[in-house]
């Protein structure tokens, strides 16, 4: 049985695997995977998501820009959104949490950081 559902969006095949894989360890668990922000709104459009992980760097639509579509959709902006990036700057981290992330990511990423930002979100004790 399935409890939560989380969507993660980035142009790298290699990234979505890396995050999927520090996520399998969660229990009841379904995880989906999107190419851009484009891809990303079609799917939250038609189903239920309780997490969003997203990079920033993406073609067609970026991390950034799905974030503030999430943000002003009210059938979408209760969902918790976690970024993850190259981007390390400061200045990054800020504009992405002033449009409503709820946490940020600097790649590489470590598998027991993603974990513990997805069980913080999800509320998973």
């Amino acid at each position: 049985m399935t409890d939560k559902r989380i969507l993660i969006v980035d142009d790298s095949p290699t990234m979505r695997q890396l995050i999927a894989f520090a996520l399998k360890w969660l229990p009841n668990v379904e995880i989906l995977e999107a190419n851009d922000g484009v891809e990303a709104l079609k799917k939250l459009s038609g189903e239920r998501f309780d997490l969003i992980f997203t990079d920033i760097n993406m073609p067609v639509m970026d991390g950034l820009k799905l974030v503030s579509l999430v943000r002003s959709d009210p059938a979408l902006s209760a969902i918790p959104i976690a970024i993850i990036s190259t981007e390390g700057a400061v200045e990054d981290r800020e504009r992405a949490l002033a449009l409503g992330a709820n946490d940020y990511i600097t790649k590489p990423i470590q598998a027991a950081r993603v974990f513990a930002v997805a069980r913080e979100l999800l509320g998973i004790s």
